[in-house]
């Protein structure tokens, strides 16, 4: 259950504001059904924690303990650092002709599994004893911000401050990983 709430919280907190949730609204705007776009969202985000959680299970046995604390660390620090940059614009997809289907499901999953998230995803399934968990916590934390920013738009979803709420999540999560870091060096 530990890396479901994790995978969860790190995941809603990591899109406010990220790439991934705009291009849904993009893609919402574009065809006109949130839902559809929604559900695409949900496979594509659940197939790309799932591979992240399967490297996960490949990688966790080979690591000792601390060094899959320092690995977690490592990805909170490198999530928090980049929130600190503003968020390039998705690419618009606009010469994608091959429905809103494949469109939203191909083009979300390529953005979600280059995402931070993936490697945070990647980190707890490596520490948990069902790695699953950690594929679908980051599924439905992801959710939490992609379904309100499809529902909105991607004009109303630009007006809301996005960039101070990044600023605040990217001191949470390095604030996270330093105290996890300082742990797995035994230095706290």
């Amino acid at each position: 259950m530990d890396a479901l709430m994790a995978a969860f919280v790190a995941a809603a907190l990591a899109q406010v504001g990220d790439r991934t949730a705009w291009l849904a609204a993009i893609l919402s705007d574009r065809y006109g059904r949130p839902a559809l776009v929604i559900a695409m969202a949900a496979l594509a985000l659940l197939a790309a924690s799932g591979l992240a959680a399967a490297l996960g299970t490949v990688i966790g046995p080979k690591l000792a303990p601390n060094a899959q604390q320092l690995m977690l660390a490592l990805a909170l620090l490198l999530q928090g650092g980049g929130a600190f940059f503003p968020a390039k614009a998705p690419d618009r997809l606009d010469r994608w002709r091959i429905g809103v289907v494949a469109t939203a499901v191909l083009g979300l999953f390529i953005l979600a599994f280059g995402d931070g998230v993936q490697f945070i995803v990647l980190t707890l399934a490596a520490r948990t004893p069902v790695p699953a968990l950690a594929a679908v916590g980051a599924t439905i934390g992801s959710l939490v911000v992609i379904v309100p920013a499809a529902l909105m738009g991607e004009a109303a979803w630009l007006k809301l401050p996005l960039r101070p709420l990044r600023i605040a999540i990217g001191v949470v999560f390095v604030l996270f990983g330093l105290v996890l870091a300082l742990g797995a060096l035994r230095l706290v």
